[in-house]
């Protein structure tokens, strides 16, 4: 594991003692940094060192928490839109901190976008932060540590994680065979999370980024009323929810296949709410990515009106932000804001159509001014 720690320093600093022979491992860790860092490998790494010291097969317990068949192990994602609820940790986390193990010495409880827990969800964690039994450990995930609450974040032993670098990012990418201008740029939009930037040069990613540009582009020319691009980067947003619909709904059908008749009702009920959570939850991401893009086109054109062309992000698209260059850089920011300020209201549940129309206009507005 520790192998897979050079690029991380403070990790290795933090992790190394405690996994040594006599260390004592934290019973609460918080691993923050943008994603694409490490932090989901080495909660799972860490894990598998946990669980394996003192099995009679201890490569055997490794390979088990490395295929999440582990049962000391337990991985919790949230189910809510925009939120870890409170069925998400009481069970999964709370009662079950208090069984011992099934076969390990510990039990491990790793739970993703810490930063999204509610308050009263965190309330219910407080207490097995704070006083959890000797054999629990608990590894929490975020991308954005200022956003977990203070109280979650004090009790634990924060780990940070560093970004990668452009070059590793576009380096990653040309191995998986992106064309290197392209893989160049995915990484600089990215903004250092190399999990974004493998999603820009997905297919679903190639689609939302050239519909987040016609929406940049069509309001600098003057053209959102004849082009309508807004729906053009729904269409985009709501492939991707279809997409996982789907997936969710072959999940669905086969454990339907596996329960008694009895059960199924139940089971479709679950599966139904589950997938409409999941569903919104990858749109809304989609979404934000995507007025992310639109905004870093209107900065990319403040670079070229500065004279700083070699730090515009659409690296491969010069030519295009050449023909759209001339817009006053107090405007472009006018425009940024605009977008950030939409970005930010959609964890109000509002409607996304209405939005981002209100949106282009807005910027049309705004830019012609």
């Amino acid at each position: 594991m520790l192998a897979e720690l050079d690029r991380h320093p403070h990790v290795r600093a933090v992790l190394a003692p405690a996994l040594a022979a006599g260390g004592q491992p934290s019973h609460a860790y918080l691993f923050h940094g943008p994603g694409g860092a490490g932090k989901r490998a080495t909660a799972r790494a860490l894990a598998a060192e946990l669980l394996a010291e003192g099995s009679p097969d201890p490569d055997g317990a490794r390979a088990r928490v490395l295929s999440g068949a582990h049962p000391d192990l337990t991985w919790v994602a949230p189910s809510g839109a925009h939120e870890l609820l409170v069925s998400d940790i009481a069970g999964p986390v709370i009662a079950a901190a208090s069984r011992t193990p099934f076969e390990s010495r510990r039990r491990v409880f790793v739970i993703e976008r810490v930063d999204e827990l509610g308050d009263e969800a965190a309330n219910r964690m407080l207490k097995t932060l704070e006083e959890p039994a000797s054999f629990v450990h608990l590894i929490l995930l975020t991308d954005k540590l200022a956003q977990v609450l203070p109280t979650i974040r004090s009790r634990c032993q924060v780990v940070r994680f560093e970004a990668p670098t452009v070059d590793e990012v576009t380096a990653g990418l040309e191995a998986d065979g992106v064309e290197p201008a392209t893989a160049l740029a995915s990484a600089r939009l990215a903004l250092g999370d190399a999990q974004r930037a493998r999603e820009l040069v997905s297919q679903d990613g190639v689609a939302l980024r050239a519909a987040a540009e016609r929406l940049a582009r069509a309001a600098l020319a003057g053209e959102v009323s004849r082009a309508r691009p807004w729906s053009e980067l729904l269409v985009a947003v709501r492939a991707r929810g279809e997409a996982v619909a789907a997936q969710m709904e072959a999940g669905a059908m086969a454990e339907l296949e596996l329960s008694p008749r009895k059960e199924r009702k139940r089971i479709e009920g679950e599966w139904s709410e589950r997938g409409r959570r999941t569903r919104r939850r990858v749109e809304t991401a989609a979404l934000e990515l995507a007025l992310q893009l639109v905004a870093l086109w209107f900065t990319d054109l403040i670079c070229l009106a500065s004279g700083a062309e070699d730090l515009a992000r659409n690296s491969d698209r010069l030519a295009e932000l050449r023909i759209d260059a001339g817009a006053p850089p107090h405007r472009l920011r006018e425009a940024i804001e605009l977008v950030e300020e939409t970005r930010m209201r959609f964890q109000l549940n509002v409607s996304e159509e209405l939005a981002c129309e209100a949106l282009a206009y807005r910027l049309e507005h705004a830019l012609a001014s």
